[in-house]
């Protein structure tokens, strides 16, 4: 048998040393003082001692680090190391954190929900962009609900035919703190071809006249108490955002998390909600590190998705998008859209529309419903 080694090193936060085993509140969140993962370590074995062993390129005896822990599910719990708090707050709308993690680099966690995290932010992003506007045949006009952090229009600036990109998030506060600590997305929220909106997207699109090419769901997810969950409701999608949408326009949203355990949250209603609307719609996934999962996303359109090859594929990234991708490739596309036979038979026999009367939820809540 094993027997669990521990050490702790006291943390200073905002001038005050917390001791071991103390809980900070920060946010809505319990950052552990002290409270750290155990690292296994052989015992003795007949009277003979086992060398401590580095666990991941650290040894036993240095492990130490303050801790951060979402509940994914009431008996589920997602914990990793943070080496610094970098903003806390609330806003009119969410709850606001950004730390540093060894794991994941930089990452966002709006309403105790990590959002997205320096090392593998582009996975997603890539993924919720490219090939809505790979499939268009001249993508020129983008519209983003959410997107605060700026990495969605990040990627959709990257398509050299994408003449405007409407970006229009509800959280002003959560867009200015990224656009001043997000640096990989400085250049992003400079380009002249980028117009920020602070409002809420539903409005915005009721306001506006104009249509859209490509418009992008990159919402916080539905949580009980949140600022998003209507935008995922059959209404909203009919009267609201498909008109907004050009002939031959797609729309593409996240859809939350798409795994074995996990699909039939929210995914499987999104997508037949959105069945109920559009004539044509495709979900597909891929696995994110730092959602210790697999997340999914929906496509839809009134027409129909030609059939790419690999090759074709890569073809056109190669003539439309400036520089190289990090995730998507013709291959790796293709593979996104191959979902296992479990979540496709969900898929299949899911009947539930989303309404705001029969709203689903991802395990959470939101400031709203904390505030009441």
């Amino acid at each position: 048998m094993a027997e669990a080694i521990t050490t702790t090193t006291t943390i200073h936060l905002n001038g005050s040393a917390p001791t071991k085993g103390s809980i900070v509140n920060v946010g809505s969140k319990r950052y552990h003082m002290g409270d750290t993962a155990p690292i296994t370590t052989p015992k003795a074995v007949n009277g003979t001692s086992a060398p401590k062993k580095a666990v991941n390129g650290v040894s036993a005896t240095n492990k130490s680090c303050l801790w951060f822990e979402e509940e994914l599910e009431e008996d589920l719990r997602w914990v990793f190391g943070v080496s610094k708090i970098l903003h806390t707050g609330v806003s009119e709308f969410q709850d606001i954190q950004l730390v540093e993690s060894g794991p994941f680099g930089k990452v966002l966690i709006l309403d105790g929900k990590l959002q997205s995290a320096e090392a593998d932010e582009f996975v997603y992003h890539e993924s919720i962009i490219h090939p809505a506007m790979l499939y268009h045949k001249d993508p020129k006009n983008v519209f983003i609900m959410g997107g605060g952090e700026g990495s969605t229009a990040r990627e959709a600036l990257r398509h050299k035919s994408a003449k405007k990109v409407v970006m229009c998030d509800i959280d002003k506060e959560v867009v200015d703190f990224c656009r001043e600590h997000l640096s990989v997305n400085s250049e992003a929220f400079k380009n002249r071809r980028l117009e920020l909106v602070i409002d809420d997207a539903r409005a915005e699109l009721e306001r506006r006249e104009e249509t859209f090419d490509i418009i992008i769901g990159d919402l916080a997810d539905p949580v009980d108490g949140g600022p998003c969950y209507r935008l995922y409701t059959q209404s909203f999608y009919e009267s609201i955002l498909k008109p907004r949408l050009a002939p031959g326009g797609i729309l593409v949203t996240q859809a939350g998390p798409a795994g074995i355990l996990t699909h039939k949250e929210v995914f499987t209603s999104i997508y037949n909600t959105l069945r109920q609307v559009f004539k044509y719609v495709v979900p597909y996934a891929a696995h994110i590190p730092s959602y210790a999962d697999s997340w999914g996303w929906v496509m839809a359109s009134d027409h129909p998705f030609p059939a790419f090859s690999p090759e074709e594929t890569d073809s056109r990234i190669s003539k439309r998008i400036i520089g190289d991708l990090q995730f998507l490739d013709g291959a790796t596309m293709a593979a996104t859209f191959a979902l296992n036979k479990h979540v496709r038979k969900s898929l299949a026999q899911e009947g539930h529309v989303y309404t705001e009367e029969t709203a689903r939820f991802i395990h959470g809540h939101g400031t709203n419903l904390k505030s009441h």
